[in-house]
């Protein structure tokens, strides 16, 4: 249904037109970027050399569908963080989050030789989080007050996964 190919700056503009107001730009990035997102940022994001950042595409139609990366990859701990996860809104609801991180889970463990990754969602965002859950995440902290957005703080959940937990849910 979809692959992971090396996100490039020809993918830049489709990303940038994704990114439509800047609460929408904290929910998926975090502090990483400013609104409004641009080239520039992309470029620097790109070259940082503990990040590997994937395009998701459809693999009938070669549509990009999505984007996600991994990051704070630590060769010698064996872990790493799952983040910048984006399906947009005309292609969610079809199963599309579950199939990138089944990928991205597969390449972190199986070609990186990760042990545990993790990641960070915010608590409202109910559909990332089950998402997460169905692919084996497991929750292991909320971070209250996390980030200031408007007048409003979020809270951020902390979840994470551990390789075997991956081959038991793989087999299960």
């Amino acid at each position: 249904m979809i692959e992971l190919k090396p996100f490039t700056a020809d993918d830049y503009d489709q990303l940038i037109q994704w990114v439509d107001s800047p609460a929408f730009l904290m929910q998926w990035a975090g502090p990483t970027f400013h609104y409004p997102l641009n080239k520039e940022q992309l470029k620097d994001y790109s070259q940082t050399s503990d990040r590997i950042s994937f395009k998701v595409i459809h693999k009938n139609s070669g549509e990009t569908t999505g984007h996600i990366s991994i990051g704070r990859i630590d060769p010698e701990q064996r872990k790493a963080r799952i983040g910048k996860i984006m399906v947009p809104s005309s292609k969610r609801g079809r199963g599309i989050g579950t199939e990138i991180m089944k990928k991205m889970l597969a390449f972190a463990f199986n070609e990186l030789s990760l042990k545990e990754v993790t990641l960070g969602v915010f608590d409202f965002n109910t559909a990332g989080i089950c998402c997460y859950e169905k692919v084996g995440f497991k929750k292991k902290s909320l971070l209250r007050n996390h980030r200031k957005v408007g007048n409003e703080y979020w809270n951020l959940l902390e979840m994470s996964m551990t390789k075997m937990e991956w081959e038991k849910k793989k087999q299960g």
